[in-house]
Order: C-alpha cells, then sequence, then structure tokens
C-alpha cells in the first residue's frame, strides 16, 4: 500500500451507439460499441492526515466539492470502509469536458481504483464496478476499458475482439453539449434508422478495419447535429482527408475519425485546425490492453 498514487484515467469513444428505449426513471436502453483511446486525464491521489476529501484541477471551471464526479467516487468508499484520515485528489485534466469521452466517468473510475489500492479495500474487479454505476453509467466500462459492447443502462458489459491497430482523429469543437438536453430531445422523435452494431462487431470478430468502419453509427447525431452543424462539416473534413469513416462520441459534440495511416491521420489532424473547426485536436492510439489485477495499467 503507498500514500501516494498516480494513475492514467483513459478517454473512450462509441464506435457505435443505439438507443433501444426510454425506462420510466429516465434512463435510456443502449447498445453501444465502446473503444478506449490513449488520450488521458492524469490523477494524483495523496493520503492526508486531515480528515475529507480535498480536490483540485487545474482547470478553473470545473467543480471542486460534491458536484465532482470524481470527489463523489472517493467519497463512496470513504463511508462504506469508514477510512480514516483524509485524501487529496488532484485533477490534471486533458480530456475535452463535456464532449462525449466519458472524461468525468473515468476520472471517477481511476478514483475508485487507486483508493482501492491505496487503502487495501479488497475489492475485485467486478465489485468495483458494481460501485461505479451508483456513480454514472460509463463508470463501470471505464474501469473495465477495451472494446466492449455495453448494453442495458451501459452497465451490461462484454468484452469483445479489440479494434484492429489504427489511428483516431479526435476534434473537439467549441461548442458544448448538454447529454440530458439531447436525450430528452430524441425522445421526441421516431427513431427510424439504427446502427448497425452487430456489423460493427462480425468486424471486430474479422479483424476487419474496414469493415468495423463501414459499420459505425451514432443514433444521437440526428440530434446534436440539428443544433451544431460543424460536427457535420468535421465529419466531412476528415473523411475527405482519407479517413474510413468519421462519426460524433456520444452525445456530442466531439467527432473522431478512423485510419490506417499514421500519415494521412497527421495531415487531417492540420486540415481541421488549418479550417478553423477545432483547436483541440488530437491524433491518438486506441488502448486494448486489458487491465491487469492490479491495475498497472491505470
Amino acid at each position: 500500500m503507498s500514500d501516494s498514487l498516480e494513475l492514467k484515467a483513459l478517454a473512450k469513444i462509441n464506435l457505435g451507439l443505439d438507443v433501444l428505449g426510454r425506462r420510466e426513471n429516465g434512463y435510456h436502453d443502449v447498445r453501444m460499441v465502446m473503444q478506449t483511446i490513449y488520450l488521458y486525464d492524469n490523477i494524483t491521489l495523496e493520503k492526508t492526515k486531515q480528515e475529507g476529501i480535498q480536490l483540485k484541477t487545474n482547470l478553473f471551471y470545473l467543480p471542486t466539492d460534491e458536484k465532482n464526479i470524481a470527489y463523489q467516487a472517493a467519497k463512496l468508499l470513504m463511508d462504506e470502509f469508514q477510512i480514516k484520515g483524509g485524501i487529496k485528489i488532484v485533477l490534471d485534466k486533458h480530456i475535452p469536458v463535456a464532449a462525449g469521452m466519458a472524461g468525468g466517468s473515468s476520472n471517477a473510475a481511476a478514483v475508485l481504483v487507486g483508493m482501492n489500492r491505496m487503502f487495501g479495500l479488497g475489492l475485485s474487479e467486478r465489485e468495483l464496478m458494481e460501485r461505479g454505476v451508483r456513480l454514472g453509467a460509463d463508470v463501470p466500462y471505464c474501469i473495465m476499458r477495451g472494446t466492449v459492447l455495453a448494453e442495458g443502462i451501459g452497465e451490461i458489459l462484454t468484452p469483445l475482439a479489440p479494434l484492429p491497430k489504427c489511428y483516431v482523429v479526435i476534434a473537439k469543437p467549441p461548442v458544448s453539449v448538454s447529454t440530458k438536453l439531447v436525450y430528452e430531445k430524441l425522445d421526441a422523435h421516431e427513431i427510424e434508422e439504427h446502427p448497425d452494431i452487430d456489423g460493427l462487431i462480425h468486424g471486430l470478430e474479422n479483424g476487419n478495419l474496414k469493415q468495423v468502419a463501414d459499420s459505425m453509427g451514432n443514433v444521437l447525431e440526428r440530434v446534436t447535429k440539428v443544433s451544431y452543424p460543424i460536427i457535420g462539416d468535421i465529419e466531412t473534413a476528415l473523411k475527405e482527408a482519407g479517413a474510413l469513416n468519421a462519426l460524433m462520441s456520444g452525445s456530442g459534440p466531439t467527432v473522431f475519425g478512423i485510419f490506417d495511416d499514421k500519415k494521412l491521420a497527421g495531415h487531417a489532424q492540420q486540415r481541421i485546425r488549418k479550417l478553423g473547426l477545432a483547436k483541440q485536436v488530437y491524433v491518438v492510439n486506441v488502448h486494448n490492453n486489458r487491465r491487469n489485477r492490479n491495475g498497472n495499467e491505470f
């Protein structure tokens, strides 16, 4: 057990996102293919003699109290296991915020994994995931990571064959999207076209990147694109630059493009910036390695 830990909280993209219906409690039944990518926030955890939770971040506009999901994750374990003393959490954020990339959920996942290790709580991955879903639907996935089919409200997770090697261009336009509002608007419409989630899964099983790219789809795009046409502009620019396909992640507004050539991906990154479509543009690898039992990849 250590008095301090540094962890990487990795972002995700949705290769496919389908909504099957809405529950009475407001949650939606989904069928999604999630993929971890190597864009991450740095999380530092440190035991303190002072009681309670201290949270600091490099972004002035993020809450540092119970409104922050990373704070909630720490409190959940401190309350349950009656942990004495306190903990200091430092979030060095790089994942775009409110962007459909599960940055907050990944922070919470890292705090759960890190505190489990620091305080010797002895929780299994499954037990951490059961606690994570109380914080948010994406948190269990952010604990598991990799290429995964998510069902239910996002908490029923099935590992899939890994996404073949490729390069992902991430572009976050200068707009913010409310996930809650996107789903509310989706409820007002009949969903006529559903993404080909089965085609995606078969592409992964076959190790066929082109089949995966051709099968990508996100039912939330029809809502978000109407309000933010720049999303479609970025997708078009990425495809014109050589992407096998481009898609909005989650409820947006981040767009990603799948490339089989690193040089093309680099040129696409420059093109997006030159066109002024986004300042936050990254070329990243996918993260397929399953975390070992000690959580050393966090």
